[in-house]
């Protein structure tokens, strides 16, 4: 039987991911109140999208507690990777060297990162070896 993989989420879910993955398990309140810091969102709208994500496999909900505290499914790396692995497929026909040389020739790179990526291509070539 084939692995059902988590379903992609969407700009807005992403936004609740990213303070779960930042502060860990937390209520809707708590949710509703990081989100609120860089925009207005009204409770019930983060209570209802939270619900969905559950009802997708995005959040797993704590059953026996009062109130209800959620948590992310998958860590930030697991589904950064499945969101880069479907844009890799899709936009750039599997080939990752596309993808690098898009990226860094639509976004100005730091000396700084450059040097990261090279001694991450680097300890990727000496693993292969």
């Amino acid at each position: 039987m084939a692995k059902q993989e988590t379903p992609h989420p969407t700009e807005g879910e992403l936004a609740i991911l990213r303070v779960l993955w930042q502060h860990g398990p937390c209520t809707v309140r708590q949710v509703n109140e990081a989100l609120s810091q860089g925009r207005s969102t009204g409770y019930t709208t983060t209570l209802k999208l939270m619900q969905i994500m559950t009802e997708k496999g995005l959040l797993v909900r704590a059953p026996s507690q009062w109130p209800h505290v959620y948590r992310a499914r998958l860590a930030e790396e697991q589904t950064q990777n499945q969101i880069l692995d479907r844009v890799l497929d899709r936009a750039f026909g599997g080939s990752a060297a596309k993808l690098m040389m898009r990226l860094l020739a639509a976004k100005k790179v730091s000396p700084k990162e450059l040097a990261k990526i090279k001694t991450m291509l680097d300890e990727t070539e000496r693993g292969r070896s």
